[in-house]
């Protein structure tokens, strides 16, 4: 799904909003999460999940194209667990072992 598609979405739900107080609202929910984890803090969704941020430490890599070894820098990656209820909810009538 996609922003726009959750938008429309919520517009079906709530009719009685209007488009641009909806985006607003999505806008400002994802902008809320985003300055967190800029910020190196959790946000924890309850029954959804919890966003972090990771640490990937300095490493040499690889040049795909030349095959040269290069330096790459240390760096802050997003990460996302699922939580309780989302993962059963994701795993209800399914035969998984």
């Amino acid at each position: 799904m996609t922003k726009s598609e959750l938008i429309a979405a919520l517009m079906r739900k709530h009719p009685h909003l209007q488009l641009k107080d909806v985006t607003l609202i999505v806008n400002t929910v994802f902008g809320a999460i985003s300055d967190s984890l800029a910020d190196a803090n959790r946000v924890e969704l309850r029954g959804f999940g919890a966003f972090s941020v990771k640490e990937r430490d300095p490493r040499i890599g690889r040049n795909p194209k030349t095959g040269e070894q290069v330096e790459v820098s240390k760096k802050f990656i997003p990460f996302f667990k699922t939580g309780k209820e989302l993962h059963a909810r994701l795993n209800k009538d399914r035969d998984i072992p």
